[in-house]
C-alpha cells in the first residue's frame, strides 16, 4: 500500500544544488511583512473609485501586514483588499480600543445608526426603552388586527361581487332558454300555461289542507266535550250507587239446620212466645190521679 504522504523528494541525476542562487540579505526587500490570509469584510462599505457596495461578511484574498502601533500591549494589524468591481486597493485596520475595524483608504465606510453617538436609542433610559417596545408591539397588534379586518372585508366584497355575477349569468342563461323555447314553436304561452295550473293546483292543495285541519279541530272540540260529559256522568253514578248498596256481606258462622234421622219424620218446632211491652211501674203515692191529668 502506498503511502498517502510523500516524505522523500525526488532529486533527477542531472541535479545541482550549487546552481540554486540565493538572494544576499543586503539585497533583500525592507518594511513589513505582509503574509496572504483568507477573511471576510467586517463592515459594509463602498468604494471611493467606482462607488461598487461592498458589504459585511463578503471573502477576500487579503494580505495581513503587522503595523507597529499597539493598543495596551496589543498589536494592531492592517489588511489590503481589492474593489470586487475596479481592483482598487481597499485598507482597513483593526481596533482594539473600540473592539472594531477602522477603514483608512479605498472606500467609505456605510452609516450605522447604532454607532451614532447623537441617536435618542443610545440616550433613552431603561424605561423609555420598555415605553418604546410596549407602543412598537402594540402598534404591531393593531396592524395586524387591522390587516386581518381589511382582509375579511375584501373577501366578503369578493363573495359578493361572485354572487352577483353568478346572479347575472344564470339570469343571461333563464333568458337564452326563453329565447330557444320561443323560436323553436312558440312554447311560451305553454311555459306559462302550465305554471298557472300548477300555481293553482298547489292553491286548490292549500284550501283542501286548511279545510281539512279545520274540520279535525271541530271533531275534537266535540271529542272533548263529550268526554267531559262522560266523566262528569262517571262522578255523579257513585253517589246514587252508595244509597241502594246491599248490606255489607258478614264473616259471622251460620248455624245449618240439623237433618232428622229418619226420613220423613219432622219435629215440631214451637213458636216463638211474644214479648210483652214493658210497662214501667207507677210510683207509690195517695192513689191519685196525676195532677193535671184527665183520669180523675
Amino acid at each position: 500500500m502506498s503511502e498517502r504522504k510523500v516524505l522523500t523528494k525526488y532529486y533527477p541525476p542531472e541535479f545541482d544544488p550549487s546552481k540554486i542562487a540565493r538572494t544576499p540579505k543586503h539585497l533583500r526587500p525592507t518594511g513589513p511583512k505582509t503574509i496572504p490570509v483568507r477573511l471576510m469584510a467586517p463592515f459594509s462599505m463602498k468604494c471611493t473609485s467606482c462607488g461598487e457596495y461592498i458589504y459585511k461578511g463578503r471573502k477576500f484574498n487579503a494580505r495581513k501586514e503587522t503595523t507597529d502601533e499597539k493598543y495596551l500591549a496589543i498589536t494592531i494589524y492592517r489588511f489590503y483588499i481589492r474593489c470586487t468591481r475596479c481592483s482598487s486597493e481597499i485598507t482597513f485596520k483593526t481596533d482594539p480600543k473600540n473592539m472594531d475595524y477602522t477603514c483608512e483608504r479605498g472606500a467609505k465606510r456605510n452609516f450605522e445608526s447604532w454607532r451614532n453617538p447623537e441617536s435618542e436609542e443610545l440616550k433613552e433610559t431603561d424605561e423609555q426603552r420598555l415605553d418604546r417596545l410596549e407602543r412598537e408591539e402594540m402598534d404591531e397588534a393593531e396592524n395586524a388586527e387591522r390587516n386581518a379586518m381589511e382582509e375579511l372585508e375584501e373577501k366578503m366584497e369578493e363573495s359578493k361581487r361572485e354572487m352577483q355575477v353568478a346572479d347575472a349569468l344564470d339570469e343571461i342563461m333563464q333568458r337564452n332558454a326563453r329565447i330557444e323555447r320561443g323560436e323553436k314553436g312558440g312554447k311560451e304561452d305553454q311555459a306559462l300555461v302550465q305554471v298557472r295550473d300548477l300555481a293553482r293546483e298547489q292553491r286548490e292543495a292549500e284550501e283542501r289542507a286548511d279545510a281539512e285541519a279545520a274540520r279535525r279541530a271541530f271533531d275534537a272540540a266535540n271529542v272533548e266535550r263529550a268526554r267531559l260529559e262522560e266523566q262528569a256522568k262517571l262522578q255523579a253514578q257513585p253517589v246514587e250507587s252508595a244509597k241502594e248498596s246491599p248490606p255489607a256481606p258478614s264473616f259471622e258462622r251460620m248455624r245449618k239446620p240439623k237433618k232428622s234421622l229418619v226420613p220423613g219424620l219432622v219435629r215440631k218446632v214451637e213458636p216463638a212466645p211474644i214479648s210483652q211491652p214493658v210497662v214501667p211501674p207507677k210510683p207509690a203515692g195517695l192513689d191519685l190521679g196525676d195532677y193535671g191529668s184527665d183520669d180523675d
